[in-house]
């Protein structure tokens, strides 16, 4: 261990610092006293930082990991700060990033005793933790378990717990421990595997391609590093390629083969290479859009993927690879033909989606058009920009409207799905890579749920990055707006006026009041110049876009009888929803045509 003296809080610190660990995300209370006091004497070493709320430090290290900063460290005490970690690090297991939580808990002698802020820590993390779980009960015991914590997280990339009593964290540091029966001596080394699939898998896998006259590729997160590779297999193929929403970032969406992303909140293009294909290759996906792969019997399938139980879970699959992306298509490579497949019909499915996206962004509406806003930030967002995307119709728009530089990364929580995410992601990408700019796209529900909060953040530390571009989108439409819409989509029923209305909120003015610079932008003619002058500002910018609540979310291809349930539910709303119902009826136009 690095500290050989000190206390056990001060040997935590230490051999985190052993593991590499520069920042830890949390917020204070006197269940971590001792480690905060640990912290401050190694803050030379590791930074603490503080965000508003237990919640939002944990966002930050799953956001941590998914910027590419490893491993994600998120603090806080026991009882309440402990509860308030749950929601962070349920991002972190369902979109599968190492991430440890370090929980403080009441002292030894107390537990059991319904003591002050106890909770039965096991219990609350038993889900959300269960890869590893420990309670540090004696000092010697200390080393071991944060080592295991460590490795576990990075070997299933999942967030894992340990629990450190206060009075443990006080107990003397742990002098070397002898070789003795009961005493575990561990250290903090990790490696992973070459990890390739057998070569008859391969054969079967090439063949079962080779037989296919009309591929898809389905490409998801855990195709990262590979994305030269799944390039070389699409074109040898003649196929055509979409991505899951975590896939997006991964491949340059102006490929002509590209259908962008697959799914409720997808193209038309994804949709058509689905329901068109009679092979499926799925790379590193494990997408939950389950109406929208191939028809069961449709097509046959290889399945690419570094975790074996994640294969055929959300399609029938018949030849499972289960190895590294790189490694696997790599070897796969040489056994596939070459031909042109059904390229012409697939890039022809792309450009006639490429002009639905030109179409929509274009639409006239009540109100500035959302689409619009997030289609113009594609052509000046730089070559070096980080992107953080919350969870709403905002969601809709990136998935669909905002084209990617190559290498540009954009996280969202994506599985779980919560609201809040983009501002405590953005904040953990600018800190680990102070010197490019961050975008986060949010809607004004999420900034309302805790995205104002953070941005009290942003404002106190923004003087300390060498590149002080924050740029925070919100787009105020006044409504939960996605769920106003699957109101009307899934149930038929109309927008529940009393759950889905937003209050008014000055989000530019309140960056000013912060020290930020603010925007506020209800015109077309202004889209484009808040987007320049926010991303050429010399401190962080709020642009408060006033959007138009009525723009659909239309999946693509919806059937009839999909479409009659939504236009039932505009029906009982005031005035029939005219100008929503104007507005879907011209994209399903928009849709015949491409």
């Amino acid at each position: 261990m690095s500290s050989g003296a000190g206390t056990v809080a001060d040997a935590l610190v230490g051999r985190l610092v052993d593991w590499g660990v520069e920042r830890v995300f949390g917020y204070a209370g006197d269940g971590v006293d001792p480690l905060l006091g640990a912290l401050r004497r190694r803050r030379a070493d590791v930074e603490l930082v503080t965000a508003r709320h237990e919640e939002m430090a944990a966002f930050m290290a799953s956001g941590h990991a998914k910027y590419g900063g490893g491993v994600g460290v998120c603090l806080a005490t026991q009882g309440p700060g402990a509860v308030h970690l749950l929601n962070g690090l349920y991002d972190a297991k369902l979109d599968r990033r190492p991430v440890v939580a370090i929980v403080g808990q009441v002292v030894t002698t107390a537990l059991g005793s319904g003591y002050q802020q106890e909770v039965d820590l096991h219990t609350l993390f038993k889900d959300v933790c269960a890869p590893y779980l420990q309670t540090v009960m004696t000092a010697e015991q200390l080393p071991h378990v944060l080592d295991d914590a460590f490795r576990t997280a990075l070997a299933t990339s999942s967030p894992v717990g340990i629990i450190v009593p206060h009075d443990v964290q006080k107990a003397d540091a742990p002098e070397p421990e002898p070789h003795a029966h009961g005493l575990v001596r561990s250290s903090t080394a990790f490696a992973t595997p070459r990890t390739v699939p057998p070569e008859d898998g391969l054969r079967q896998a090439a063949d079962l391609l080779a037989a296919g006259e009309r591929v898809a590729v389905l490409v998801g997160q855990g195709a990262a590093g590979a994305e030269e590779e799944v390039r070389r297999v699409v074109e040898r193929l003649g196929a055509g390629l979409t991505t899951s929403l975590l896939g997006k970032p991964l491949l340059d969406e102006s490929l002509p083969y590209h259908c962008g992303v697959m799914g409720h909140l997808g193209t038309t293009a994804s949709a058509d290479l689905m329901a068109g294909c009679d092979a499926l290759l799925i790379v590193g996906s494990n997408d939950p859009w389950t109406e929208y792969y191939p028809h069961p019997g449709q097509a046959r399938a290889v399945q690419v993927d570094i975790t074996g139980r994640n294969i055929g879970t959300k399609y029938p699959v018949d030849v499972a690879l289960v190895g590294d992306a790189r490694q696997t298509l790599e070897a796969l490579l040489p056994l596939l033909p070459e031909r042109t497949g059904w390229r012409t019909q697939v890039e022809k499915s792309v450009a006639g989606w490429r002009e639905v996206v030109r179409e929509r962004a274009a639409q006239e509406t009540r109100r500035l058009n959302p689409q619009r806003v997030v289609h113009e930030l594609s052509a000046l967002l730089p070559a070096d920009a980080q992107v953080a995307v919350d969870v709403g119709s905002v969601t809709y728009w990136y998935a669909r409207f905002l084209h990617l530089p190559p290498g540009v990364p954009a996280h969202l929580s994506s599985t779980l799905a919560s609201m809040g995410s983009a501002m405590p992601y953005g904040i953990a990408a600018k800190l680990l890579h102070p010197g490019r700019p961050v975008v986060a796209l949010a809607g004004d529900g999420a900034m309302q749920m805790n995205g104002l909060s953070e941005l009290v953040t942003v404002a106190d530390r923004w003087r300390d990055w060498p590149d002080p571009r924050f740029v925070v989108l919100v787009l105020d439409n006044g409504d939960l707006a996605e769920v106003s819409w699957e109101q009307r989509e899934m149930e038929g029923d109309p927008r529940f006026e009393d759950s889905q209305r937003v209050p008014p909120f000055p989000y530019a003015e309140y960056g000013e009041l912060l020290g930020l610079r603010g925007v506020r932008v209800d015109r077309a003619q202004d889209v484009e110049p808040a987007w320049r002058a926010a991303l050429d500002a010399d401190r962080p910018v709020v642009i408060h876009a006033v959007v138009d609540p009525d723009t659909p979310l239309l999946p693509p291809r919806q059937p009839q009888e999909k479409v009659d349930t939504m236009l039932r539910g505009l029906a009982q709303e005031p005035d029939g929803a005219a100008s929503a119902v104007e507005l879907l009826e011209e994209q399903l136009g928009h849709e015949s045509g491409g």
